[in-house]
C-alpha cells in the first residue's frame, strides 16, 4: 500500500471549549455534549460567539439569567475580558493574550498513517471509450478527486480511488465501424492521442449515419424506419453481436482501439494530477450481478415475468418496478452495478463507498442502494451518491456525437495560453527561463480551472468561461496563488533577528484578530466539507481568507512596524495563513507556485 501523507488542521479553540464546558457545568449542574464557537458576525461586539440555543434542551428553566451567569463564570479566566448576551448567543471578547497564546497552536498536525483496516471507496470519472475526456468529465474528476483528498485529511481512513470504464456496447462499435470504413489504418500519433482518434471516428459515424438516414428519407422511407435501417447502424449492431460471440478479429480490433483510448485517458489524468488505485472495466463486470439476481430469485426478493425477464418491486419504497434482466437473460446497467458494488466490497471491505455521478442519475442510485438493502447487505446503508449539476458553455450544452464538446486536453491548452498571455502582459516573468515559464503557466492554468469548477456547490450547474476563471483578481485560483506568493516574498524579507517571544504588552489589532480566528476555524471547516462532500466550502473559505489578508496587507506596514514584537506578529500571522492557503488548495488538487 502507498501511504499518502495527510494533514489534519489543529483546532486552537479546544482549551476555550473546555472552559465553556466547565462554566456550563458549574452554572447549570449539567454536562454539555458540545460547545459550538463561531467568529462574531459584523456589527456585534466581541471576537467569538457561543451558540447557546442548541444547549437549552439539556437544561430545564433556561433563561437570560443563565446566559448572564455563564458569562460571569467565564470572566474569571484571563482570556475572557467581556461578554454580551444576544438572545441565544453569548458573545465573548477575548484578551490579546489569548491570540498570542493561540498562534503557536495554529498550523497542521503531523501526518499520521491511515487505518488500513477501514476503507472508503470513491468512484469518479468512469468514462466511455468512444471519446476523449471532456469538460463534463472534468467536473466529475475534480470533484471526486478533491473529496478523496478531504476524506484522507479528516477521516483517518484509507481512501481508494476507483473508476469503471465503459468499454463495451454499441458506442464503441460505432467508432470501430467508422474507423474500418474511413480510417485507412490511421493510428495515434504525437499530435493525435488515442482517445481523441477514437472520438474523431465516433463523430464521423454520426455524420455518416445522418447522411444515410437523410438518403433513405429521400427515397420515401419514413424517418423512424430510416433511423433503424441506416446501413452503418446495422453494421455497428452486427459488430456488437460479433463481439458478444467473441469473434477473434472483432475482439482484436476492439482491444486495440480500447488500448489507444486507455493510453489517452492516462495522459490526461497525469496532466490534471489525478490517479486511481483500481480500474474496473464494464467488459469484465457486466455479468457480475447475475449470480446475485439468481439468489434474489430463490428467496423471492426478485420475480420472473412470463417473458423471462427478471424484476424487483420497489413500489413500497416509493420507487417503481425495476427490470434486472432482459427476457433473453442479458444484463442491464443495474445488473452490472449490483455486481460491481459487491465485488468492491470483496476487494476492499469498505466501510463507505461514494459514487461521483451527475444528477441525471439520482433515480438510478436510489434504486441501486434500495435493491442492495433488500438483499440484506449491511454495508448498503453506507453507500452515497455524490450528485452534481451540469457544466455548460456560453454557447449552450455540449454534445459528444455532434463533436461540440470541449475536450479536456484542448481546454487545458487554452487555459495555459491565457495564463501565458496574461502573465507576460503583467511583466512579471523576468529572470525565468523558458522551461520555468511554461511550468508556471501550467500551474496557474490548472489552478484557475480546478478552482473555477470546485468553488461552485456540487448541486448547482456551472457556466464555464475560461477567461473569467484565470483573472488575477476576484474569486479565482490565480488570485489565491498570487496571495500565497506575496506572503512567501514577504517572509523572505524578514529581519534576521526577531524576538523568540512576544512582549507582554503586545497588542492585537481587530484585523489581526479576524485573521487568526479565520485561520483557527479551518480545521472545523475541513471536517464539515468532508462530511458534506463539498469542496466548495474549502474553495470559498480560502478565497475569503486571501481577500481578508490582502486588505490587511494593504493597510498594515508589517516590516516597518515600530516594535519588533509587532513585526514578529505580522510575519507569524502571514506564515500561518500561507500554510492554510497551501493546504486548502492542496485539498482542491491545486499546486502553489513560489513566484508569479
Amino acid at each position: 500500500m502507498i501511504f499518502i501523507p495527510t494533514h489534519r488542521p489543529m483546532n486552537p479553540h479546544h482549551k476555550l471549549r473546555s472552559l465553556c464546558a466547565e462554566a456550563f457545568l458549574k452554572t447549570t449542574g449539567v454536562s454539555t455534549p458540545q460547545i459550538e464557537l463561531q467568529p462574531i458576525r459584523p456589527g456585534f461586539a466581541g471576537d467569538l460567539t457561543w451558540l447557546l440555543f442548541p444547549l437549552q434542551r439539556h437544561f430545564k428553566g433556561w433563561g437570560a439569567d443563565t446566559a448572564q451567569a455563564l458569562g460571569h463564570q467565564l470572566m474569571s479566566h484571563r482570556w475572557i475580558v467581556g461578554f454580551e448576551v444576544v438572545k441565544g448567543f453569548l458573545n465573548l471578547s477575548l484578551s490579546a493574550g489569548y491570540f498570542l497564546e493561540m498562534i503557536p497552536r495554529l498550523g497542521l498536525q503531523t501526518p499520521t498513517p491511515p487505518d488500513e483496516t477501514d476503507t472508503i471507496v470513491v468512484e469518479f470519472s468512469s468514462p466511455n471509450t468512444n471519446k476523449p475526456l471532456h469538460l463534463g468529465h472534468i467536473r466529475n474528476i475534480l470533484l471526486g478527486s478533491s473529496v478523496a483528498h478531504l476524506l484522507e485529511s479528516t477521516s483517518g481512513k484509507t481512501v481508494k480511488r476507483v473508476q469503471i470504464i465503459n468499454d463495451r456496447g454499441i458506442h464503441i462499435c460505432k467508432s470501430m465501424i467508422a474507423w474500418m470504413r474511413f480510417g485507412a489504418g490511421e493510428t495515434p500519433s504525437e499530435s493525435l492521442k488515442g482517445d481523441r482518434l477514437v472520438g474523431k471516428y465516433y463523430v464521423r459515424f454520426e455524420r455518416a449515419y445522418r447522411a444515410e438516414v437523410a438518403q433513405l428519407q429521400e427515397t420515401g422511407t419514413p424517418k423512424e424506419e430510416a433511423e433503424k435501417r441506416a446501413p452503418i447502424l446495422l453494421e455497428a449492431a452486427a459488430l456488437l453481436q460479433k463481439w458478444e460471440d467473441k469473434d477473434p478479429e472483432t475482439l482484436a480490433l476492439w482491444t486495440q482501439m480500447n488500448q489507444w483510448v486507455y493510453a489517452g485517458f492516462e495522459k490526461t489524468y497525469r496532466d490534471f494530477g489525478v490517479r486511481f488505485d483500481k480500474n474496473y472495466y464494464e467488459s469484465e463486470t457486466y455479468l457480475l450481478g447475475k449470480d446475485t439476481i439468481a439468489k434474489g430469485l430463490k428467496n423471492d426478493t426478485f420475480h420472473r415475468r412470463e417473458d423471462g425477464s427478471v424484476w424487483v418491486d420497489l413500489t413500497q419504497e416509493k420507487l417503481d418496478q425495476k427490470a434486472l434482466l432482459r427476457p433473453n437473460g442479458t444484463s442491464l446497467y443495474i445488473t452490472q452495478d449490483l455486481g460491481t458494488a459487491i465485488q468492491r466490497q470483496q476487494d476492499f471491505g469498505f466501510s463507505e463507498m461514494i459514487y461521483t455521478v451527475g444528477s441525471e442519475q439520482d433515480y438510478h442510485f436510489k434504486v441501486l442502494f434500495t435493491i442492495l438493502r433488500k438483499l440484506k447487505f449491511a454495508w448498503a446503508e453506507r453507500l452515497h451518491h455524490l450528485s452534481y449539476g451540469m457544466v455548460t458553455l456560453p454557447e449552450g450544452r455540449m454534445k459528444s456525437r455532434e463533436g461540440t464538446v470541449v475536450d479536456a486536453d484542448d481546454l487545458l491548452l487554452e487555459m495555459i495560453d491565457v495564463a501565458r498571455t496574461l502573465s507576460e502582459s503583467l511583466g512579471k516573468m523576468d529572470g525565468y527561463d523558458t522551461d520555468k515559464k511554461e511550468s508556471l503557466y501550467r500551474t496557474i492554468a490548472l489552478g484557475a480551472l480546478k478552482y473555477h469548477i470546485l468553488k461552485v456547490d456540487p448541486k448547482k450547474n456551472i457556466m464555464f468561461n475560461p477567461k473569467e476563471s484565470i483573472d488575477f483578481n476576484g474569486n479565482t485560483g490565480p488570485f489565491i496563488q498570487y496571495t500565497y506568493v506575496r506572503i512567501r516574498s514577504l517572509l523572505l524579507k524578514a529581519p534576521p533577528q526577531l524576538p523568540a517571544q512576544y512582549a507582554p504588552e503586545t497588542s492585537v489589532s481587530d484585523d489581526q484578530r479576524s485573521l487568526l480566528l479565520k485561520i483557527g476555524s479551518f480545521g472545523e471547516l475541513t471536517a464539515t466539507a468532508a462530511r458534506q462532500r463539498n469542496p466548495a466550502l474549502i474553495a470559498n473559505f480560502i478565497y475569503d481568507l486571501a481577500k481578508t489578508y490582502n486588505s490587511f496587507y494593504q493597510s498594515t506596514s508589517i516590516l516597518s512596524a515600530r516594535e519588533a514584537s509587532q513585526i514578529k506578529l505580522g510575519l507569524d500571522i502571514s506564515e500561518k495563513l500561507a500554510t492554510i492557503l497551501r493546504e486548502g488548495m492542496r485539498l482542491l488538487g491545486i499546486e502553489m507556485p513560489e513566484r508569479m
